[in-house]
């Protein structure tokens, strides 16, 4: 099996340790309208290689704008705490060919993300 074009990897920086059963959905801008295409849960080791698709159509990653919706309230809720922000989306441009690996750093009261390889 090979790998999703996207990829990502959360790591708790309040805890220094990867992010746990974190939800995701991942979502293509189609004329001007977002359509939710998978979504995963983060594993031990705070990745999602791999995405479910919904309605058990084909993923198919080509060019164009996706997002990355990244569901903190349920996880911060789960550590005992309170998320500022209870979603941390991320909106990302593909126009090349290449594996996109978006990495999330989170807190409680902040995140940040890059382009990963």
């Amino acid at each position: 099996m090979s790998r999703s074009p996207i990829t990502t990897h959360v790591l708790d920086t309040s805890t220094g340790t990867p992010a746990e059963k974190i939800t995701i959905r991942l979502s293509k801008m189609i004329n001007e309208k977002w359509l939710e295409l998978g979504q995963g849960i983060t594993n031990s080791d705070g990745r999602v290689a791999e995405w479910s698709a919904i309605n058990n159509q084909d993923i198919t990653i080509e060019h164009g704008i996706y997002k990355l919706v990244f569901d903190l309230d349920n996880y911060f809720t789960k550590q005992g705490s309170k998320a500022f922000y209870p979603t941390a989306d991320i909106t990302f441009r593909i126009s090349d060919d290449k594996h996109h690996h978006i990495p999330l750093l989170l807190s409680p009261f902040g995140y940040s993300t890059y382009r990963g390889s």
